[in-house]
């Protein structure tokens, strides 16, 4: 299953109970459906969980059944649930206190979500029929979208109220609210029955902050070594020249005890040869004679 499918179906396990919290979750699923009007009430989903939710859902907010719906709600393709009656299409408008020749796609009907726990399953609702959600192993997107246009300025107005920053954008004829940071998409799904499928964004996070951190010093450890690599190369080919020349003999003792660790030691770090010198030296002093010594090769 996708992530998308997981945190849909841990939505569906939310229980239906309060009669005002289903009719606003059906409310979000209609303004965020394929098609509502005045004739025809139409839903098309992919997800078996959300398909066995609907009957109970119009069930328990409208004492309504569906005219067309899948024969069984785990059969593969797109499952397709209608309403056509139109004394069931007026009792789903009554109860948005709306009656069948208003739009129901117009604008939301706050009046609807006055209670903070129906704005949360009107915002579930949405989701479950217009939502999407990347798997957060690959990148963080969550959007809900709409082709009712004002419809989404009004969702975006109600998540605003309720803290949240969504961005908005068009596309291909709908309207589309979306976040893109990983924080903002946790605290969405918990706040809409998910915080299972939370946690794992957030798991999913921390691995990835682990493993940048992991390559980061990784490449600075490799960056680090092959900067000393090349410095000590240098070196040797510094006191190779001054060999060459019978410079090398003729060097102040400190300077030829330096160089000779060096040349004896080509791949000793500068801590390490530091530590063979009679006493120990620090990098520091190491440091500066190696650079003496580069000074004396280009005279």
């Amino acid at each position: 299953m996708s992530f998308a499918s997981n945190v849909r179906a841990e939505l569906c396990r939310q229980p239906i109970s309060r009669p005002c919290c289903a009719v606003a979750e059906s409310y979000g699923v209609l303004l965020y459906a394929n098609t509502c009007s005045e004739s025809l009430l139409r839903i098309v989903t992919e997800s078996r969980d959300f398909a066995q939710r609907l009957p109970q859902l119009f069930r328990k907010a409208f004492s309504v059944s569906f005219d067309e719906q899948p024969e069984r709600a785990d059969q593969g393709g797109k499952l397709i649930f209608q309403i056509t009656d139109p004394k069931k299409i007026r009792s789903v408008y009554e109860a948005f206190d709306l009656s069948p020749g208003e739009s129901l796609s117009l604008h939301i009907n706050l009046g609807v979500l006055e209670e903070e726990c129906c704005r949360i399953s009107f915002l579930r609702g949405a989701f479950l029929a217009g939502g999407s959600v990347t798997d957060p192993e690959k990148r963080y997107h969550l959007e809900l979208s709409t082709s009712h246009i004002m419809v989404s300025g009004e969702a975006y107005a109600l998540l605003l109220e309720l803290g949240f920053s969504p961005k908005d954008t068009v596309r291909g004829g709908a309207r589309i609210l979306y976040f893109k940071q990983s924080d903002a998409i946790e605290d969405f799904l918990t706040l809409i029955g998910a915080p299972v499928c939370a946690m794992q964004i957030m798991e999913a996070k921390v691995e990835k902050d682990l493993r940048n951190e992991v390559n980061r010093r990784v490449n600075c450890d490799t960056a680090n070594l092959t900067k000393a690599v090349d410095a000590a190369q240098e070196q040797l080919t510094v006191i190779r020249r001054l060999e060459e020349r019978g410079a090398l003999e003729k060097l102040p003792e400190k300077l030829r005890v330096t160089a000779c660790l060096r040349r004896d030691n080509p791949e000793a770090t500068l801590s390490e040869l530091a530590a063979l010198h009679q006493p120990p030296l620090s990098k520091s002093a190491v440091n500066h004679r190696l650079r003496k010594l580069q000074e004396l090769a280009q005279i």
